[in-house]
C-alpha cells in the first residue's frame, strides 16, 4: 500500500488524491519556536556557567520575541491566555506554563542574586539558589515542549517521531553554547573558552545524529513521512536544507571550532553559522510537513 501511493502528486486545495502541505503552522510560528528555544538554551547554558548576562539574554528573547511572534500569528490575541487552561491535555498549555515560570523565576533570580536584592531585603541564599533550580527545570521544558507537541501530529508524519522534542533540545543547547561563547568575549577565562569551544564540537556531533535521525525514521515511516524526505534532501528545499542547515550550520561551524577554537573571528562566524542552520531548520521543517493522501492507495 505504501509502494503504491509513493508516485502521487502533491496537489493544493482540489480534490484530486496526494499530498497537500500542512500551512497552519508557517515562518511566525518558525520564528516563535526559534526564538522561544533559542532564549530557553541560552539560559540553560549561562546557568550552568554563571553567565548573568547569558540568563538575561535568554530571558528577554523568550519572553519578548517568542510572545511577539505568537501573538502576530494568533486570529484573536485577545484570548491567547485561554491556551493555559487545560496543562492536562496539551502540550501548549504546559509550555505557556511553563514560559510563565520561567520568566517569572528567572527575573526573580536575577534581581536578587544579580542586583544584590536578596541581601538588601535578607532573603536567605537557599531561597534564591532555590529560584534558580525552579527557572532553570522550566527553561528545560520550554526547550523542549514545542518539539513534544509537533510529535503528537500524527497526521505529519515528519513530526510524529519521538526526535522531535531530542532536536528541540539540543539545537536550543546548540544554540546557547555559541551565544554564551560569543558573550564571553575575549575577556572569558581561558579554561571556560575551551570547555564551551568543545560543547560547540559535541554539539555539532550531536546535531548530524539528530538530522540523520530524523530523516531515518520519516523516510522509513509512511509515505507521506517519505516525500518529505524527498522535499529536504532531493527537490523543493534540498539547496536550502544542505547548503544552510547542514553545510553553514553545522560542518562549518564544527570546523571552524576545530581548527581555531581560540580565535574569536572563528567563534563570531561558527557561531552565526549555527544559528543560521538553527533558523533553517525551524522553517523548513515546517514547510515540508505534508499531510498524507486522502486515499493510500490507488484502484
Amino acid at each position: 500500500m505504501a509502494a503504491s501511493s509513493r508516485d502521487l502528486p502533491i496537489v493544493g486545495d482540489s480534490f484530486n488524491v496526494g499530498y497537500r502541505f500542512q500551512r497552519y503552522w508557517d515562518t511566525p510560528m518558525a520564528n516563535a519556536f526559534f526564538c522561544g528555544e533559542l532564549g530557553a538554551g541560552i539560559f540553560l547554558v549561562a546557568a550552568v556557567i554563571g553567565s548573568m548576562p547569558g540568563m538575561l539574554v535568554g530571558l528577554l528573547l523568550t519572553s519578548l520575541l517568542k510572545t511577539w511572534f505568537h501573538m502576530t500569528h494568533m486570529g484573536v490575541p485577545m484570548k491567547s491566555w485561554r491556551a493555559i487552561l487545560r496543562p492536562d491535555r496539551s502540550w501548549i498549555s504546559r509550555g505557556l506554563l511553563a514560559i510563565v515560570f520561567y520568566a517569572g523565576f528567572g527575573f526573580a533570580y536575577l534581581g536578587l542574586a544579580w542586583l544584590g536584592l536578596a541581601e538588601s531585603m535578607g532573603i536567605s541564599e537557599s531561597l534564591v539558589t532555590f529560584l534558580k533550580a525552579l527557572a532553570f527545570l522550566s527553561a528545560l521544558v520550554v526547550a523542549t515542549y514545542q518539539g513534544f507537541a509537533m510529535s503528537h501530529s500524527s497526521a505529519i508524519a515528519l513530526w510524529n517521531t519521538g526526535m522531535m522534542p531530542v532536536s528541540s533540545l539540543v539545537y536550543a543547547l546548540s544554540g546557547g553554547v555559541m551565544v554564551n561563547l560569543l558573550l564571553g568575549g575575549t575577556g572569558m577565562a581561558p579554561g571556560l573558552q575551551s570547555n564551551l569551544v568543545i560543547a560547540g564540537m559535541v554539539m555539532m556531533g550531536l546535531l548530524a545524529v539528530v538530522h540523520l535521525s530524523l530523516l531515518h525514521a520519516a523516510y522509513h515511516g509512511s509515505p507521506a513521512g517519505r516525500k518529505s524526505v524527498e522535499l529536504l534532501t532531493r527537490s523543493f528545499y534540498a539547496q536550502w536544507y544542505w547548503g544552510v542547515t547542514w553545510t553553514v550550520g553545522i560542518i562549518v561551524p564544527a570546523a571552524l571550532l576545530w581548527s581555531a577554537g581560540g580565535s574569536y573571528a572563528a567563534m563570531l562566524i561558527a557561531g552565526a553559522g549555527v544559528l543560521a542552520g538553527y533558523y533553517s531548520f525551524r522553517v523548513l521543517i515546517f514547510k515540508a510537513g505534508l499531510f498524507e493522501p486522502i486515499m493510500s492507495f490507488r484502484p
